[in-house]
Formats: structure tokens, sequence, C-alpha cells
């Protein structure tokens, strides 16, 4: 019998082989009738019937225990196979682990309203101060989405406001413009799936980052489509950006409505889409605060300092 695996796109080729691929010759030594091939995500496995599904069985509970814990060794391969690792638990709040084996989890109490509300609702709004890990939650979810094999793909989006600077005068072409832009959204993916993987991924279109612009026309399906900093959307923007949602799709929009980059006279499409929508079913609304700030603690001081320059509307927001 001959057998072709394909390991999870997401697991991590290089802590899943070892070292000089000790893990897989690990495995292999427990099954010495079983010829192995093992080359990237592509495991060819040929012996005996009995022998081949007993080794893939094997091959399995490794990579979902890889994929749970971010490590594997010869030692946990020998306690997986032979049944003697306890199963990492999914309860509390670990949402899932990064690079290195890092535990990410929900940290603070709106977080952990994120979380739960992602299970119950397709449409989320995150509202809160910066540092408060709107965001890097938002996307961890998104990750373990793609991970889980829930949704085919993870979209991320920006609107292009400037912040007190002009796109214009940057150096390059569009992309290079907005790249910068984008950055704090790689750092997050960065911390969650190796550099490779991240890089083929956004080769494929599995993982897509783009300016708000970019989304008009599209129908977004079996993905996870997260609107970063929306408070710099227009009313017109983000009504369109909302209506892309299509089957199997989840939405997470954050923003901090006392850092609008927009003109004066015009209001946030944040503020507006959460007032109409709040009440509605399938929509949930978590108002991150002060206390949810997971920086250096100087930034909650901060964030208090300027607080009193906030109108009222966009305070009461």
């Amino acid at each position: 019998m001959e057998r072709i695996i394909e390991l999870n796109d997401l697991l991590d080729t290089a802590v899943f082989y070892g070292m000089n691929n000790q893990n897989i010759l690990c495995l292999k030594a427990q099954f010495p009738a079983v010829r192995v091939v093992a080359r990237g995500s592509t495991v060819k496995l040929s012996g005996a019937d009995g022998d081949v599904a007993r080794f893939e069985e094997a091959l399995r509970l490794c990579e979902r225990h890889c994929l749970q814990t971010g490590h594997l060794t010869e030692k946990s391969v020998l306690q997986v196979i032979h049944g003697e690792m306890r199963e990492e638990s999914p309860a509390g709040n670990l949402i899932l682990y990064g690079v290195h084996g890092k535990a990410i989890g929900a940290r603070s109490e709106h977080q952990q309203q994120l979380l739960r509300a992602y299970t119950q609702n397709d449409l989320m709004f995150a509202i809160g101060p910066a540092g408060s890990g709107k965001t890097y939650t938002a996307i961890a979810l998104a990750v373990r989405a793609l991970k889980n094999k829930e949704v085919k793909r993870i979209i991320l989006s920006r609107p292009a406001v400037e912040a007190g600077e002009k796109l214009g005068f940057l150096p390059g072409d569009m992309r290079d413009k907005i790249d910068p832009y984008l950055q704090p959204l790689y750092d997050a993916l960065q911390d969650m799936i190796p550099g490779a993987k991240l890089s083929e991924f956004m080769e494929r279109g599995i993982i897509q980052i783009a300016p708000l612009a970019f989304m008009r026309g599209r129908t977004l399906s079996d993905a996870v489509v997260i609107l970063d900093e929306a408070q710099n959307t227009s009313i017109p923007q983000i009504k369109m950006f909302l209506t892309r949602l299509g089957i199997n799709g989840k939405m997470i929009v954050t923003g901090d409505l006392t850092q609008i980059d927009l003109p004066p006279s015009q209001r946030s499409g944040l503020s507006d889409a959460v007032d109409r929508l709040q009440d509605t079913q399938g929509v949930a609304v978590i108002r991150f605060t002060d206390k949810d700030i997971v920086r250096h603690p100087l930034v909650g001081r901060i964030v208090q300092a300027y607080r009193k320059d906030v109108p009222p509307q966009e305070a009461k927001d």
C-alpha cells in the first residue's frame, strides 16, 4: 500500500520534523516495516495496509500535538503515540500557540468578552484605547480559525487615512507607501505564524492585507475579515465594508474613537455603524477600557492624560 499525506498548512514543518529529522525518525523507529519519505508538507508512506494505517494515525496525533503546543520532541512523540501525553485543554482564555510555542490568550476582561463573542456572532465591534489588545486578539482568533480549517482565508484591512503624515511623500509605488502603514498587522501575524509559512500564505492569497479601498466589489466568504483603525472610515466606506460579508464569514471591526484623523466636520463611520447595529442579532459590541491596556504601564497613564481633550461625543462612544 502507498499513501500520500498532506500536513496541515499551518504546521511549522521544521519544528514538526525536528532537528536533523529526529522526530520523524523517532516515529519511524516505532514502525520499522513502513517506508517514509518526507518532503516539505508531504509525507509518503509505503508498506502493508495495517502498518501504514497505524503510522498515519500516529503521525496525525503528533501533528495535532504540534499544532496545539507549537513544539514537538522525541520524548513527546513517544508519549503521544503511546497515549501518555495529556491532551492540551482548550479551556480558559488560551486562543492558540504561536511561534516557538508562545501561548497567546485573552488577557483582560474585554479581550475575554471578544473571545466569547466570536463563537456567538458573525460581526463584532471592538472599540477602545491604544494598547488594549483589540487588534492582536482579533488576529489571534482569525489565525485559530484558519488553523482549525473553519475558514479558508484571513483578510486584514485598514483605511488609508494619513495620521498627520502624507503618504504621497513616501518613496516607492503604492504598495511601498501602504506597507509601512499596515506594519502593525504584519507584526501580530509574525507572532503567530512562522515567517516562511506567512510569506507562503501571503503569496497564495490565504492571508491578504490591503487598504480598505481594495474591498469594493468583493464578496468575502469562508474568511475572517478584520478592519483595523475603523474610526478613520467614513459612513459610506464602512457600509461598503460591512456589506462585503459572505457565507461562512466573520468580521471583526476595531477602532479607537479618541484617535480620529478625519476632518472635524466628518462623522466617523465606526461611531455611526455602532449606533445603527449594536442591537442587531448576530452583532456584538465590546467596549475596551484603560484597564485592558497590556502595553507598558505608562501607556495607560498617557491615554488618561489625553482623554480630557476628547470631544464629548467621542468620549461617550
